[in-house]
């Protein structure tokens, strides 16, 4: 008989590793208990894809990740104890979502969004890894950023095959130290441009100790945000991505050309002090919807002047 372990999570949510199949599921309605889509594939992270089956499959940390929805059910293949801890952990299952969601539903743009895509999680990456790849996501879209990161650990990540894809090879992220020797012109096959500088910089400053990544989940939010920023070419965005997803600092909002403009149309007072504690989670929900509707977020352009008016000029 195959030995079956069971562990309560958030209240919201069943698990249990049967085999090496590890089996979550929502305990309060028949919805999955998140989306895989919707959570690795939102511009939070960057080593995912999905296979020739449909199954949802990437690197994290040190173990090749490989799930699919299958009812009302969300199960990872391939699983032992250990990385069963380690998907706990990454999915943040121990966060019970449903509190929050409810308390951003009390503001109608959140509500909106919310109720369009109710199975997002924000991830709990690795700090170096999430601090590089937004370093690298500067100025990129989402493709492009994956073919960046996926390039950079081809190169320098730390090779492993894995049973459930016979045949393959895949890559780890690479460690500090596998980045802080290097020059600009050993990462030329990552295609990364002016942002390899900014990615050697953050490698060097962090092995050497400049930057205590550990330090920042507990820094006050501002000196941690001006803890990244003594890298080079790191802004408040980036670091702020950084404090978020890899960090779980939830009080940050990244914010580019592209939130402001959503934030200004949608929540022109910024997020309501209720909220400031998870307003990175709430952000993920608008950040995905807005990209999801996105034509009702561009910029306007300014009216024409009428036919018969006149322009006066020196």
């Amino acid at each position: 008989m195959v030995p079956v372990i069971q562990a309560a999570r958030s209240p919201g949510l069943s698990t249990r590793l049967q085999g090496d199949t590890y089996i979550i599921e929502n305990t309060r309605d028949a919805a999955p208990p998140f989306s895989l889509p919707l959570t690795l594939d939102c511009g939070q992270a960057f080593r995912f894809g999905q296979d020739h089956l449909g199954r949802w499959y990437g690197v994290a940390g040190d173990v090749l990740l490989c799930a699919q929805t299958v009812k009302e059910r969300v199960e990872f293949y391939g699983v032992s104890a250990d990385t069963a801890a380690f998907i706990d952990h990454y999915f943040d299952l121990s966060c019970d979502y449903a509190p929050l969601k409810e308390l951003f539903c009390r503001r109608r743009p959140l509500r909106l969004a919310v109720e369009q895509f109710p199975g997002i999680r924000v991830l709990r990456q690795n700090a170096f890894e999430a601090l590089c790849t937004f370093i690298l996501s500067q100025n990129n879209n989402i493709v492009r950023i994956k073919g960046l990161v996926q390039r950079l650990c081809q190169l320098t990540g730390q090779p492993f095959c894995s049973p459930l894809y016979p045949g393959r090879t895949f890559y780890r992220f690479p460690a500090p130290a596998d980045l802080a020797g290097l020059e600009v012109s050993d990462l030329a096959p990552v295609r990364a441009g002016f942002r390899a500088k900014y990615l050697l910089d953050a490698a060097r400053r962090v092995h050497a100790g400049q930057v205590d990544l550990e330090r920042c989940r507990t820094l006050p939010i501002d000196e941690a945000r001006q803890h990244l920023m003594q890298i080079y070419g790191v802004g408040p965005k980036v670091a702020d991505c950084a404090l978020l997803y890899g960090l779980y600092r939830t009080e940050c909002v990244p914010m580019d050309v592209w939130m402001k403009r959503v934030m200004k149309e949608l929540l022109p007072g910024g997020f309501p002090r209720y909220m400031r504690p998870y307003a990175g989670i709430a952000q993920q929900f608008l950040f995905h919807y807005a990209r999801q509707n996105a034509a009702l977020f561009k910029e306007k352009e300014p009216a024409a002047p009428a036919k018969d008016s006149l322009s006066i000029g020196g």
